[in-house]
């Protein structure tokens, strides 16, 4: 018979069928041999157990129909051979007493319990978890077909069944082989790869070879960008590993799982497993203390975490507020400036408390001064929004707020108009003398022109913020001078349910019902229409308007008469 330790051609010519008899036979041998062992008697009662179960899963393996046809099979029977030849050599030494010392073989039997509990785990890993038929399926289409595709799918079952199988090292080599498929064809990867290879690379993640969790991370980073795994990597336990990277690991394993845990914390449940696995302190030290790449992700990834509302305390635990205001000032990236104005956007939403901390910590300076640069306003905009109702008038006309939202209701994207008209809105409520700064500020003609937006939100709020503002007479005025202003009401008087700027539009039409010039452009422009409708729905003030209206009409009519 030939053993497992032969000669390599002699090994290198045997078939898989000769392989299972080998290792069948090796079976027998090293039980004989382990039972009649006397010393270290527990350590060779747990070695025998383990040896009587090497035949039944050997049978298992010969028995499935792709036996013969997968190289991962005879894979395994030169690994068992070889497992099984050293519990014969181990015996026959312990037989003999002729070892180099106690500590030395209980080091050795350990290792071999190791082994052998490695080749029972994986052979029956080949059977249960379908390893075998599938890469065999995908090497045989590969072979028989003219399809590139093909061959190309089938070595790739090969190799992602490589990281279940095997010894560490084994499994090191196929990760080496597959980080560098994936800088090549990343797509063909995400097409074959199963959850199994998933839960493998994820138990990868925790390996103590620094080297190993680094090109580990580095796949699992592409997996959680493309956005096809992340229900798998999360149910397998991803979170913790990435998260100690973080802390702890080298340069490039702290970047690529920041990464990770950047993609996947866009799912508001992850975002919360995040936060419950203690990521939330590395995440901010790395706001702190991390290269460019690195910030930027941890700075998304917590703003991804401060839209979930039962999250911000904990954040703001950590010291989160003044972080984001650093970012805003000093963030290596521009990305981490926009993420930051978000999250603190994000943190002053509703809680009175963040947004009093906010304001301590210098947050509507850095803000205005965010709101000077290249970046997308929005989100800052949105966070002054929030703050402006606990701030007395007299700092925000002396910090330049007024000049900077007219801004960006003259140049500004539409959602940061929308954001600056709801922050005037805020700032209208404080009191008239305020409404009259407002409206000297030149922001009347911008918010008149803005009820044309397509966006139903941002006409609603436009009115809103007219509305508010022409409680004053001066401002009042200043829309019946502006041409647009009658029309533009009267458009927001739709009676159609997604037309929420409805109710505005009658309170500003009132206040200009008293100009005869305007109730004939009401009039010409379709509002008595509109208006019968808005009164059969009992929009408030749209019966007062429609009998004011309709009066003027048939004044105009017994004159013309």
């Amino acid at each position: 018979m030939v053993d497992g330790g032969g000669e390599n051609s002699v090994v290198d010519g045997l078939s898989t069928e000769e392989w299972l008899s080998c290792a069948q036979g090796l079976v027998p041998r090293a039980l004989q041999k382990a039972r009649e062992v006397k010393g270290f008697p527990g350590r060779w009662k747990m070695i025998i157990s383990k040896l009587e179960q090497v035949p039944s899963r050997l049978s298992d393996l010969s028995s499935h129909p792709c036996f013969s046809k997968n190289a991962l099979c005879k894979e395994q029977l030169q690994a068992a051979s070889k497992t099984l030849n050293e519990a014969i050599q181990l015996a026959e030494l312990c037989v003999k007493e002729k070892y180099e010392g106690k500590l030395r073989m209980q080091s050795d039997l350990d290792a071999l319990a190791g082994k052998l509990d490695l080749n029972l785990r994986d052979c029956g890993l080949l059977i249960k978890t379908g390893v075998l038929g599938e890469v065999t399926f995908s090497s045989a289409t590969a072979s028989t077909s003219t399809e590139p595709e093909a061959a190309i799918h089938g070595n790739l079952k090969e190799l992602l069944a490589r990281l279940q199988i095997g010894h560490l090292e084994a499994k090191h080599k196929a990760l080496d082989n597959l980080v560098e498929v994936m800088k090549e064809d990343e797509k063909n990867v995400l097409g074959v790869i199963g959850r199994s290879n998933i839960a493998a690379l994820v138990q990868l993640l925790t390996a103590t070879s620094p080297r190993i969790r680094e090109k580990t991370v580095t796949v699992i980073c592409s997996l959680a960008e493309s956005g096809s795994c992340e229900s798998w990597l999360v149910s397998e336990g991803v979170l913790p590993p990435l998260i100690r990277l973080v802390e702890s690991g080298s340069t490039v394993g702290k970047e690529k799982a920041t990464i990770a845990l950047q993609r996947l914390s866009m799912l508001s449940e992850t975002a919360r497993s995040i936060v419950g696995h203690g990521g939330v302190r590395p995440l901010i030290e790395m706001c702190r203390t991390g290269d460019s790449v690195s910030q930027a992700a941890s700075a998304c990834t917590l703003k991804n975490i401060s839209a979930v509302p039962e999250a911000r305390q904990a954040l703001a635990e950590e010291g989160i507020v003044r972080v984001m205001i650093n970012l805003l000032d000093c963030g290596i990236l521009l990305g981490s400036k926009e993420y930051a104005a978000e999250c603190l956007q994000n943190l002053t939403s509703s809680n009175d408390d963040l947004k009093r901390s906010v304001i301590s910590e210098g947050g509507i300076r850095s803000l205005l001064i965010y709101l000077d640069g290249p970046l997308p306003q929005e989100s800052a905009v949105g966070a002054l929004r929030n703050l402006v109702s606990l701030v007395p008038m007299e700092v925000l006309i002396s910090v330049g707020l007024l000049p900077r939202l007219v801004h960006v209701l003259k140049s500004g994207s539409i959602g940061a108009q929308q954001a600056a008209a709801a922050a005037i809105c805020r700032i209208c409520t404080s009191s008239a003398e305020m409404k009259r700064w407002v409206g000297e500020a030149g922001a009347i003609s911008l918010l008149v022109k803005m009820l044309e937006a397509k966006a139903n939100s941002a006409r609603e709020v436009a009115a809103q913020a007219v509305c508010s503002l022409m409680s004053v007479s001066h401002n009042c005025r200043e829309v019946k001078k502006d041409e647009k202003s009658v029309p533009n009401l009267v458009a927001l008087l739709d009676p159609s349910p997604h037309n929420t700027a409805k109710k505005y539009a009658v309170s500003c039409l009132a206040l200009l019902s008293s100009s005869k010039k305007c109730k004939k452009l009401m009039i010409s422009y379709g509002a008595i229409g509109y208006l019968k409708k808005l009164t059969e729905m009992e929009i408030p003030g749209a019966k007062k308007l429609l009998e004011r209206l309709e009066r003027g009409k048939f004044k105009t009519m017994f004159t013309r008469k």
